[in-house]
């Protein structure tokens, strides 16, 4: 069963950029390289705070609209909910 992940990262400075994709491990290797232009190039988007799983892909998509159209306090409320100390999640997942 194909899996589909609504994920947030984040930088030093703590902005936050909210995705949505079907290869989290991929996705956040891309963004940790810098291979894809925008956003999370252009302001070293590169640590995995939150994710959330799903079978379903259009229950993905509306989760992460509703997460972008949340405020700032309240992503931050989630991200802390389960990760207080903003650890990178995806730490280990690739060899330095």
């Amino acid at each position: 069963m194909k899996q589909y992940y609504v994920y947030i990262m984040t930088n030093g400075s703590r902005t936050l950029y909210t995705g949505v994709t079907d290869d989290l491990v991929r996705r956040v290797y891309e963004h940790k390289n810098k291979l894809i232009e925008g956003f999370t190039k252009r302001y070293n988007i590169t640590r995995l705070v939150h994710y959330e799983v799903t079978s379903d892909v259009q229950a993905a998509i509306q989760r992460e609209k509703q997460i972008k159209g949340w405020l700032r306090k309240k992503k931050i409320a989630l991200i802390e909910a389960v990760n207080p100390g903003w650890q990178d999640l995806s730490e280990g997942w690739y060899e330095e």
